[in-house]
């Protein structure tokens, strides 16, 4: 069910609270994220909004439900291809910010002037997210055995996906 009112837009100077908000019980919960969970709130906002980044704030009535950024991917001759990381308010998941936040991105992608989109590391117990890039038309090009140390599971795989613009 999409979130009723949700609008996207990109994050100003002064939505700095909201975007840490978002992304601390993300990075703390440590299970899809590659950042050390007792990373402080500046550090994570610094990260969140480093300076090769656009970030972008899904709300409803006045409220961050979402968040997401585009970057290239890779410098130079691999500076066609971006990258996206996205996170979830925990109340508002299930509710398809997800998947509208995937859908803005999209077209901005292109609009940005990349040809392609690629997740790097998708942690493969993130099954909500996997089902959401596949509906999306995002294949997986490899799988890294072992590659996460999950809090709960263990060392379990992570992904690289791609989609073509």
């Amino acid at each position: 069910m999409m979130q009723a009112g949700l609008s996207i837009r990109r994050a100003a100077p002064s939505d700095g609270v909201a975007l840490c908000d978002l992304v601390m019980p993300v990075f703390r919960a440590g299970d899809t994220y590659t950042i050390d969970p007792d990373i402080t709130p500046d550090g994570a906002l610094a990260y969140w909004c480093a300076p090769d980044k656009t970030v972008f704030l899904a709300e409803a009535d006045g409220v961050a439900l979402g968040s997401y950024y585009i970057r290239p991917n890779q410098a130079g001759g691999g500076a066609h291809v971006c990258n996206c990381g996205f996170v979830t308010a925990p109340a508002a998941r299930g509710h398809g910010v997800a998947r509208a936040m995937l859908a803005h991105a999209l077209p901005e992608a292109e609009a940005q002037g990349y040809r392609a989109m690629q997740f790097n590391f998708v942690v493969s117990t993130n099954t909500r997210a996997i089902a959401i890039w596949q509906g999306a038309g995002f294949r997986t090009l490899a799988r890294l055995p072992g590659a996460f140390r999950h809090p709960e599971h263990g060392f379990v795989d992570a992904l690289v996906m791609w989609k073509d613009l």
